[in-house]
């Protein structure tokens, strides 16, 4: 019997909200951006009577701060209820010491993080991974995404594996660029994942709650005479995890059709140049390889979905035996260190192996730095030449230490069909709200795919905001910024002199000034190298 399926207009928090609402019994919760509204809509769909795959309305419990609703989570599955938490950044860290807990007695759990910045010199409120690096020593599991349909596909993944191993997870997926991204996708309802849940593996996590009725201690302290040995018990556990994780994805490839594994490479079968990447910026890079392939190059890239336990065998099965070169791609920077953490795996993996591929690592896309095709394709270059650059950077320029490749000129390599959009406007003056509505019409009432995406400020209200639209026939998979619009909207006047809104605007394009100026007045206040793009 083939399902029914059902398309929904929504952003990564919310897919990753309603598959873990199916899965969860409590939720202790604590907002920080960008992972807040995951938590509202698991509180708003409690306070409406949804129900779980178990029938039951979550229970849904605002702690007084990060380590609160960590502790909250440890208490919790330690009563045996399937409890769960979503958070980023600085409240992600300030969780570290109960995670070391929670996978260190092996209690199922999902933590679902939309990865964001660490404040250093600066805080940032924007996307990169270095939130869940600095997570990774933990014991978690570390399970990742790269846009909105993964997002939906593969969270319930994260919930079905955690039960069957015991071992607990971090889900992630790109803040802001996956989180907030507006897509039509297809929904998964529980009715397709709850015939996979391993009810003997829940009635054991069950069995083991503490309970007055059969008291037990746990989490005692240990003397150097055994604590060692009793470290080591878990390898078993960790050692399932890919496996179990990789069943679970051939059964959600039965279901969605997508196929999904640990690592999935996507290129041309005999690739000699390779990336190995994780989160959004993946389907940014299938568009490079596409356009690079039709002029008969020969590239590929992995991405990567289970970061943690990294299994070497997987991975190896991925990366085409052809590959002559590799760059690894961490959206992270750990100064000091010989090189960034995927890079470093990758580097272990091929460590000994003959004919072993060149490898070279490089950083991108820090606090949601636009990352695109064109500096992908920069990427592939840096790999087919003699000696590669190693430690790079991509999508800035490095004047101070030299690290970055060369720039390469924008195109656009979407889909001809696409339709771009950018609107210009202020925080809080309507034009995010509007554009929201926009794309849910569209998407819901007509049979274009659609893709939306708001930059703005960490000032929000009353600061700069662009939204980005993409309409079109088939799945949009540009994660970056419209930059070769059809139509551009000004909203604000006064950015014609502070910014470059015609930038980019195609042959034919539109370009609509919302303006008190009229007449001479107009002519007058129109910044001259706007009047000569016109002309």
């Amino acid at each position: 019997m083939s399902r029914e399926k059902k398309f929904v207009t929504c952003d990564g928090n919310q897919a990753a909200a309603h598959v873990s609402y199916m899965f969860s019994e409590v939720a202790a919760i604590y907002p920080i951006t960008p992972s807040s509204t995951m938590a509202e809509y698991v509180d708003e769909w409690a306070a409406t009577g949804r129900k779980n795959i178990f029938g039951e309305t979550v229970l849904v419990q605002e702690m007084q701060s990060e380590g609160g609703a960590a502790g909250a989570v440890h208490g919790s599955l330690q009563a045996g209820a399937l409890t769960t938490t979503y958070t980023a950044s600085q409240g992600l860290l300030l969780m570290i010491p109960n995670m070391y807990k929670i996978a260190g007695e092996l209690l199922p759990t999902v933590f679902h993080v939309s990865a964001r910045t660490i404040a250093s010199h600066a805080l940032s409120i924007f996307g990169d991974h270095q939130d869940v690096m600095s997570v990774r020593q933990t014991g978690f599991a570390m399970f990742a995404e790269g846009s909105v349909q993964e997002v939906m596909d593969l969270a319930g993944v994260a919930h079905l594996a955690t039960i069957k191993s015991s071992v607990p997870f971090v889900n992630f997926f790109d803040g802001f660029r996956t989180s907030h991204e507006i897509q039509k996708i297809e929904q998964l309802e529980a009715d397709d994942l709850a015939p996979l849940l391993d009810r003997e593996a829940l009635a054991a996590f069950r069995n083991r709650a503490l309970t007055p009725d059969a008291p037990v201690a746990r989490g005692m302290a240990e003397n150097g005479d055994v604590f060692f040995q009793h470290r080591e018990a878990c390898n078993k556990h960790y050692e399932a995890v890919p496996d179990i994780v990789e069943s679970y994805m051939a059964e959600i490839t039965k279901i969605t059709g997508r196929e999904y594994h640990l690592f999935n490479y996507y290129g041309a079968e005999d690739a000699e140049r390779v990336i190995i990447a994780m989160g959004s910026v993946t389907e940014a890079a299938k568009e490079a390889i596409d356009y690079l392939m039709e002029k008969g190059e020969k590239v590929g890239i992995v991405s990567v979905h289970l970061y943690r336990p990294f299994s070497a065998k997987h991975f190896l099965a991925a990366v085409p035996k052809t590959a002559k070169a590799i760059a690894v791609l961490d959206r992270t920077k750990e100064p000091g260190a010989n090189g960034e953490p995927l890079y470093l795996d990758v580097k272990e993996c091929f460590y000994g192996k003959e004919n072993a591929p060149v490898i070279v690592g490089g950083r991108y896309g820090l606090a949601s730095k636009d990352t695109t095709p064109a500096m992908i394709i920069g990427v592939y270059e840096n790999l087919a030449l003699p000696m590669p650059k190693d430690h790079f950077t991509v999508g800035i320029i490095d004047d101070v230490t030299f690290t970055s490749l060369p720039p390469k000129p924008e195109m656009a390599l979407g889909d001809e069909s696409n339709f771009e959009a950018k609107f210009f406007g202020l925080g809080a003056d309507g034009t995010v709200g509007a554009n929201k509505n926009s794309v849910k019409i569209i998407g819901d009432n007509t049979n274009k795919y659609c893709q939306a995406y708001f930059a703005y400020d960490s000032k929000k209200s009353g600061g700069y905001t662009c939204s980005h639209l993409r309409f079109g026939d088939k799945p949009i998979r540009s994660t970056y910024l419209v930059n070769t619009p059809n139509f551009v909207a000004c909203h604000v006047q006064a950015y014609l002199h502070m910014y470059d809104v015609t930038r980019g605007l195609r042959d034919g394009g539109t370009f609509l000034l919302n303006t008190i100026w009229e007449g001479d007045e107009l002519a007058k206040n129109l910044p001259n190298k706007v009047k000569r793009y016109f002309a």
